[in-house]
């Protein structure tokens, strides 16, 4: 994963001008994908039907997942656009969460797409771990898979002696961090296997869907549903896959492109991790039918209430005067 580590600092106005308006685009960018997230758990937690469908609470899931991992990677950036050091035993929990929830995503997207499975081909003999009121047993084992290599890349990383983790300030970069050769080859190892493995679960669950709407002659449209959906995880997944080419498009755009090395980091941030962050979990949400009526009510109900509270304030401004 890469955080946002590549960002030299000197006191120039022109850096300080570039730090700023990276700065003025990041924030407004989390915050209006907070909101939209806030209106979505709003909706699952005020509607007793999407609590009782485990479809919808892996979903859920993955909102709360991938809101963890944005404000942990906007906070690693903002550390590092600001220079802000601060002792080890601060900075390594903040990049233990940051690449939990990074590894935490593909995950889910393979549990989600085998849940179709299971829905689609086993409707009235579902399996109890995947019942809605079952689901947090899956749940807390993907926490634990996810867990298990970040704690692993630390162990295996040297300690340097100078370093005192509890006052010694240090800036919060992965590549202060994780130096070590071994620990590079291992995190790329994890993330190749991590994303291997579930691009081979959601292709088999589609193949499977697909093989079984040859056999079914009532409900195709749910099947065909289901078709969609798996594959719509899979662009998910292939969402997430651009964090990891960054090196590519690194390399392309110092080609043909002269930027500075702090602008590119940032470029391949905001276009590579943010972005596909931001679009992943909306995307899904809007296509959900039910979803997206829910969603639209929210907000007509909010501007509403908007509307209403301006016209009282201008009512008693006319009154006043």
């Amino acid at each position: 994963m890469q955080n946002l580590t590549e960002f030299p600092g000197n006191a120039t106005s022109h850096n300080r001008l570039s730090v700023i308006i990276k700065v003025c685009v990041v924030i407004p960018f989390f915050c209006v994908f907070l909101c939209l997230i806030a209106v979505m758990l709003h909706i699952f937690a005020s509607h007793r039907q999407f609590l009782d469908t485990t479809r919808y609470i892996l979903f859920a899931y993955m909102l709360i997942n991938d809101t963890l991992q944005l404000l942990s990677s906007v906070l690693l950036f903002l550390f590092v656009m600001g220079r802000v050091k601060f002792a080890l035993v601060y900075c390594v929990p903040l990049l233990f969460f940051s690449t939990a929830t990074f590894q935490n995503t593909p995950l889910i997207l393979a549990t989600m797409s085998l849940e179709r499975y299971v829905a689609i081909l086993y409707p009235l003999q579902c399996p109890a771990a995947w019942r809605s009121d079952r689901i947090w047993i899956i749940i807390l084992s993907l926490w634990l898979i996810s867990c298990i290599f970040p704690i692993i890349l630390f162990s295996i990383g040297k300690s340097d002696s100078t370093v005192n983790i509890f006052s010694t300030p240090v800036l919060c970069k992965t590549t202060l961090i994780h130096s070590s050769p071994i620990q590079g080859l291992f995190r790329a190892a994890v993330n190749i296997l991590f994303f291997a493995v579930v691009a081979v679960v959601i292709f088999f669950t589609y193949v499977r869907i697909l093989l079984e709407t040859r056999k079914l002659r009532q409900d195709k449209v749910s099947v065909s549903k289901a078709m969609h959906t798996v594959l719509l995880h899979g662009f998910q997944l292939l969402l997430c896959v651009l964090a990891f080419t960054y090196p590519i498009t690194e390399t392309l755009i110092v080609l043909h492109v002269n930027w500075l090395p702090e602008d590119i980091a940032f470029f391949n941030y905001f276009c590579f991790i943010l972005i596909p962050r931001f679009l992943s979990p909306l995307i899904y949400g809007f296509r959900d039918q039910s979803l997206r009526d829910c969603i639209g009510k929210a907000f007509l109900c909010c501007s509403n209430k908007v509307k209403l509270s301006v016209r009282g304030k201008l009512q008693d401004n006319l009154l006043a005067s």
